[in-house]
């Protein structure tokens, strides 16, 4: 397996319009950082022209590595199918419709320093990217989130995270991980941090996003995550002798 420094981790549903910008923008962002990366698309069964899109980029990108799902399996699986796929030491996972803006990757990258896991937080830049509909259920679930699971992610709905491969290793993916990843990192014992990201408004197409898979459909994975720290075990060895 050929060691990359950084995989791009992307889920797409019917993206078509948005994949060459976003591919270009990511190589203008990333080339002149002269980094060896690759960038990781997984479409979940889209129902536009996106998988011929990615297979006419594929042809002429060899940094661009695709896969198609046979079905419909969601933002989670799509999402955990390109890090398993992904060869890089340190995985970046973006959403592939542009408001999650590449040119935030390197900020996040050197914040990667100092920590094991950087998450992207719209806290301050929302309104410029959203419309109110978004930012209130955004702001209610980040709440909810916060209360239930004892956090205090300022935005962990935002999926725009920078994280060592290393971080992933043990984590139980299930649906609807993807919105509670820095908690289950956090979980296997590593530092997760917070840096402000851009939010641009949507290139083209509709958003998958409102109140119900904000906020109501994630409610019992939310109970789960909070089950799972409750019980999670926790012990220090006070001596030890062989």
């Amino acid at each position: 397996m050929n060691v990359s420094e950084l995989s791009l981790v992307i889920p797409c549903h019917n993206e078509g319009k948005n994949l060459r910008p976003l591919l270009s923008a990511i190589h203008e962002t990333l080339d002149p950082l002269g980094l060896d990366y690759e960038v990781v698309i997984t479409d979940d069964c889209s129902t536009d022209n996106s998988w011929s899109v990615l297979k006419e980029l594929g042809a002429n990108d060899s940094r661009l590595r695709i896969q198609r799902f046979k079905f419909n399996c969601g933002e989670s699986a799509a999402s955990w199918a390109g890090m398993q796929t992904a060869r890089g030491r340190c995985i970046a996972t973006l959403d592939a419709d542009l408001q999650n803006d590449p040119k935030d990757l390197p900020t996040m990258l050197e914040a990667l320093k100092n920590a094991d896991c950087v998450c992207g937080t719209r806290a301050a830049t929302r309104g410029k990217g959203d419309n109110w509909i978004r930012i209130a259920s955004s702001r209610i679930a980040n709440w909810v989130r916060n209360k239930l699971s004892g956090e205090n992610i300022s935005d962990a709905g935002c999926t725009y995270r920078v994280f060592k491969r290393e971080c992933i290793a043990h984590v139980k993916f299930f649906n609807g991980a993807h919105r509670f990843l820095p908690t289950l990192i956090k979980m296997e014992g590593f530092r997760v941090v917070e840096v402000p990201v851009s939010t641009n408004p949507r290139f083209s197409g509709t958003s998958h996003y409102g109140v119900w898979n904000r906020l109501f459909k994630s409610f019992r994975d939310l109970l789960a995550v909070r089950w799972m720290k409750s019980r999670q075990i926790r012990y220090e060895i006070s001596e030890m002798r062989d």
